[in-house]
């Protein structure tokens, strides 16, 4: 049963100064241009699809699960930072969480349609968890022991692990821009391929790493960078996309400006007729991107802060007006109280079960 959201005015309270910008704001893009979320998501969107009804059933289980049931949104607890950001520093602000037992614990105290995370999380528990909540099988990461340190994602498990303990979907990660690019692209897209085989979902964190694109400003958040990320990702079929929320535009051209030379291929309209410097229109160029909205974006809840609460609320608010699928909180939700974790999942899943904001 679906809980009832709570009212709209706590979350107006949580956007603060920004509530009317945000919740009234008609984005450049049509949203006729979408395919936006809804009850009838994978019927609609993938059944006409070359995915085998095996993965078409896996989609719904994930879309079928948690507070958000069949409305087409998905709320997922990431936690693969035990080894992408040392076990030390993810968990020491909560050491519970170095049981695997706890991390599936708060994804379905929270209410999530799903957890994604290592293998060895999910093999510890399997058995006593993969039919009570959707397991997602983080397939690579990111080691931070070598020294000097590096950044390169490389593969801890194999699809057929990913599928021998239940997992309904594989998750990996590709640093697309990186020198590495080319070999992860090739790894991931033979694994979501096995993947479908197997009737196994698909889950593509489209991550940027470059020097280059650190100019005066991030613009590994660019949403013409991240854009094309996505479409890259939705291109060796990933069926959703996992993204960090843009927070400016720009990227090609501050490259090749600091660089001196071109890179890549724009057009005008990149930057005037489909889009403004508006947070709506940012993330709605990076659904744009993920075919039109057909593989749904899910954004980054980001890293934990003292202000987690409002900016977990204004990413929600931003990625379903914008026309995503959903947010997948991690360190916000599981470097804190326990109870506290389940009541920031509970306070995002509100800004998907309210009628009240709209897809812009």
């Amino acid at each position: 049963m679906v809980a009832a959201p709570s009212s709209n005015r706590s979350i107006v309270d949580w956007l603060g100064e920004e509530a009317d910008s945000l919740l009234t704001y008609q984005a450049k893009v049509s949203r006729s241009t979408l395919h936006l979320p809804g009850p009838d998501w994978v019927d609609r969107i993938f059944a006409h699809s070359d995915r085998n009804p095996q993965v078409l059933r896996s989609l719904q289980q994930l879309y079928s699960s948690g507070r958000l049931a069949n409305t087409g949104y998905l709320s997922i607890l990431p936690v693969d930072q035990g080894v992408e950001h040392s076990a030390g520093a993810s968990f020491a602000p909560n050491p519970i969480y170095f049981d695997p037992s706890n991390i599936i614990e708060l994804a379905i105290a929270g209410g999530c349609n799903a957890v994604a995370t290592t293998l060895g999380v999910l093999g510890s528990v399997s058995r006593k968890y993969a039919h009570k909540i959707p397991f997602i099988a983080k397939l690579n990461h990111n080691e931070l022991l070598t020294y000097p340190n590096q950044f390169d994602q490389i593969m801890f498990a194999s699809v057929e692990q990913a599928w021998n303990l239940g997992a309904v979907a594989v998750g990996a990660t590709i640093y697309f821009g990186s020198p590495e690019s080319v070999r992860q692209i090739q790894e991931v897209r033979e694994a979501f391929e096995r993947a479908h085989q197997l009737g196994m979902a698909t889950i593509l964190w489209c991550y940027l790493r470059n020097e280059a694109f650190k100019q005066d400003k991030d613009y590994h958040l660019a949403a013409d960078l991240t854009g094309q990320a996505n479409h890259l990702g939705v291109t060796i079929q990933a069926d959703l996309i996992k993204q960090k929320l843009p927070m400016l535009n720009g990227g090609y051209q501050a490259v090749a400006q600091k660089e001196g030379k071109s890179y890549g291929k724009t057009h005008d309209r990149m930057y005037s007729d489909l889009i403004t410097d508006h947070p709506i229109d940012l993330a709605r160029y990076q659904v744009l991107n993920c075919y039109a909205g057909r593989a749904g974006l899910i954004n980054s809840g980001g890293a934990s802060s003292k202000n987690d609460f409002a900016e977990a609320v204004r990413t929600a608010v931003i990625n379903k007006r914008a026309g995503g699928c959903g947010l997948i909180s991690g360190r916000k939700t599981f470097q804190r109280d326990f109870k506290e974790g389940v009541k920031l999942f509970h306070q995002i899943q509100d800004v998907y079960l309210s009628d009240e904001i709209t897809v812009a």
